[in-house]
């Protein structure tokens, strides 16, 4: 059966999808260590989004929203980041219910190991490739992607919550 819905974009689909369950199949597991500290693209995730962000000073549920995750997920990351040595969370002056996260030195050491080794590994090969594409085009694939999730209900869902 051909499926002719995808038309000119199924090979850029396929890549897609092959991509994301590979990803989807690590995400969770703890494969990666530094210095004993064993950890997984999920918690790399929020560590690096924490680093991004430390100057705005946002609220767990921010961020979560911003990674797409829901808010009971991203605290279970964070508690085990937490438990690592890696984060340290704190109530925002004023509103004991408002919890920040702020990342401790043993986090930043680790994500810069890590930020290394991803570059290297992973991100290199992807960025030789982009370099050929200009800013414009990156930019609509970036947005093409966006649209793509906003159709889901999932994503609503995420955001609903």
């Amino acid at each position: 059966m051909t499926l002719e819905w995808m038309g000119e974009y199924r090979e850029l689909v396929e890549a897609l999808i092959h991509y994301c369950n590979i990803y989807a199949a690590v995400y969770k597991t703890e494969k990666m260590e530094y210095d004993g500290i064993k950890y997984s693209y999920s918690q790399i995730q929020v560590l690096e989004y924490l680093l991004e962000s430390e100057d705005q000073r946002q609220n767990m549920s921010c961020i979560a929203s911003r990674l797409g995750i829901t808010r009971s997920n991203f605290s279970k990351i964070v508690s085990r980041l937490q438990k690592k040595g890696l984060v340290d969370k704190v109530s925002r002056p004023g509103s004991r219910k408002e919890i920040l996260v702020t990342v401790l030195p043993l986090g930043r050491e680790l994500y810069a190991d890590y930020s290394r080794d991803i570059l290297r590994w992973h991100f290199s090969p992807m960025f030789d490739k982009l370099a050929s594409v200009s800013p414009a085009d990156r930019d609509a694939f970036r947005d093409a992607l966006f649209a793509a999730m906003g159709g889901s209900s999932y994503v609503r869902g995420i955001e609903e919550k």
